[in-house]
């Protein structure tokens, strides 16, 4: 009975992670309405963002770039659209993140040309014989923050009504799925926070602030001035998110001033925090979510006290055994008691085997007359269930372990990748993963260490789950985060050595 609910367990677990591997994220119920953008130039960024992000204006017959870089990143604009194409983070192997026009205001209509500005700022304006528009980005020296101020001046003698939508970027679906999955829309407003995919359209008023995710960046802008969110779906493969700020009537000669604080950096909730505190909600890992914030604390602890990244996930995986240690004595105790009741089991299996209902009851009796219980043993698995999702989240999202080295591992937030195979495998592909098939023979070790000498089907059933199971572990975990594997093998090591200690009777 226990064999076949911890099996019941793994496989439930087994199924989870794949789908959380291959499955996006489902859509956050919003509001059933879909965002209604009227304005000519609302539709305007409907129909121009279905153009490459690498294509310029076509009204630009030369394609011009603006750059600009800090000791953090380096930023790369178009300055026909005064629209930011791409960032690059110098702390973080310089990875890229395309950010398909951010910033895109009203349209590809508009065309800017960059000003000189005063050092920490970037000055794109637009003009023409009836408004001004001046976009200023400015720059923090020490932290992510950017601060976008868009000043509209009415040069006619007409009043000029601005409702020009702000685009804060778009998500694309058709790339790496790999990629496209961890990528996500933040939504917060006074009463509540959401997330959701994006391929569908969504509006939401009096919003504080809006961002968006990728798989360690993320966006996050919140306007001073009131606005709407909103999804706009473009096509099969792309959706804009942008902020609508309420209708403004400008007399002529006047001027409207629109602010727009932005963070630009790494989903490290210390980092969000030191810009502002309340956008730590951004830094999200799923349905166990304080689960998964306790593990990030205490991996950073643990980080802070060894300096290394693969030595702060096993002593992790050390602290969670022995904060589980009463619970797991119990399970071993309780696995040596029914290994004891098994020949009295197999013997009533035999007498009562054309009477099921006979059986149970004389098997349960059994137990209780022996005081075992035969869920004891679940128990610790159960409870390492939560943390082992949570652990999940937090590896594969966690920008801290990206790049970070472990004995022959290159980078824990991905495959150990020992060396490249010279041709693709089933399963395997062309990467050969040391870390998961090891564990994989622990976990062999491990069900042989457990298995009964009875004589009986049973005896056949674990033999053949002794070499499932250890495969179908090995399949999934290949490629997941070499960090994650890593902390199973630890875990799995020292439920070994504790079994293997018990059976001894030492």
């Amino acid at each position: 009975m226990e064999k076949r609910l911890i099996l019941a367990i793994s496989v439930s677990m087994l199924v989870l992670l794949a789908w959380s591997a291959i499955m996006p994220k489902p859509p956050v119920p919003v509001k059933a309405e879909a965002v209604s953008v009227v304005t000519k130039t609302a539709q305007a960024v409907t129909q121009t963002s279905k153009e490459s992000v690498s294509t310029p204006p076509k009204e630009q017959a030369v394609f011009t770039e603006a750059k600009f870089a800090t000791s953090l990143f380096s930023l790369n604009f178009f300055e026909p659209i005064a629209a930011l194409n791409d960032a690059i983070f110098k702390q973080y192997q310089s990875h890229r993140v395309v950010l398909s026009s951010s910033f895109l205001l009203g349209g590809q209509d508009l065309i800017f040309h960059r000003e000189n500005s005063a050092p920490g700022t970037l000055v794109f304006v637009q003009s023409d014989n009836t408004k001004k528009i001046k976009k200023e980005f400015i720059f923090s020296k020490n932290s992510y923050a950017i601060d976008l101020v868009i000043t509209i001046s009415n040069l006619s003698n007409l009043n000029f009504n601005y409702n020009l939508p702000l685009s804060i970027g778009k998500l694309n679906f058709s790339g790496d799925q790999n990629i496209a999955r961890f990528e996500d829309v933040m939504i917060a407003t006074k009463e509540k926070k959401f997330f959701l995919n994006g391929k569908k359209d969504a509006q939401e008023d009096n919003v504080k602030y809006v961002a968006i995710r990728e798989k360690y960046f993320t966006l996050i802008a919140e306007p001073e001035n009131e606005s709407s969110a909103f999804v706009k779906k473009i096509d099969a493969k792309d959706s804009e998110i942008g902020l609508l700020p309420k209708n403004i009537n400008i007399a002529p000669g006047g001027q409207f001033v629109q602010k727009v604080h932005i963070y630009l950096g790494p989903l490290d909730l210390k980092q969000i925090n030191a810009v502002k505190p309340e956008w730590g909600n951004v830094v999200n890992y799923g349905t166990f979510d304080f689960i998964g914030q306790i593990v990030l604390q205490l991996l950073e602890f643990f980080h802070r006290l060894v300096g290394n990244w693969g030595v702060a996930i096993i002593l992790l995986s050390l602290g969670i055994y022995l904060l589980l240690y009463p619970f797991t004595l119990k399970q071993m105790r309780s696995m040596k008691e029914m290994q004891a009741l098994q020949p009295k089991v197999e013997a009533l299996r035999i007498t009562h085997k054309d009477n099921p209902q006979k059986l149970n009851k004389e098997i349960l009796e059994l137990y209780r007359e022996h005081k075992v219980n035969p869920l004891g043993g679940c128990l610790p698995l159960l409870l390492q269930m939560p943390v082992f999702f949570a652990l999940y989240q937090v590896m594969i999202r966690c920008v801290a372990l990206k790049g970070a080295k472990f004995l022959w591992i290159k980078d824990l937030s991905e495959p150990d990748k020992l060396f490249l195979l010279p041709t693709n495998l089933p399963v395997l592909g062309n990467e050969f993963n040391l870390l998961p098939l090891l564990m994989a023979a622990l976990m062999f070790v491990q069900q042989k260490a457990s298995l009964v000498s009875s004589g009986s089907t049973s005896e056949e059933q674990q033999k053949i789950m002794m070499i499932v199971m250890p495969i179908m572990f090995g399949v999934i975990f290949y490629r997941m985060p070499s960090g994650l594997v890593l902390y199973w093998f630890v875990n799995s090591l020292l439920m070994l050595i504790y079994q293997l200690k018990v059976k001894s009777g030492k």
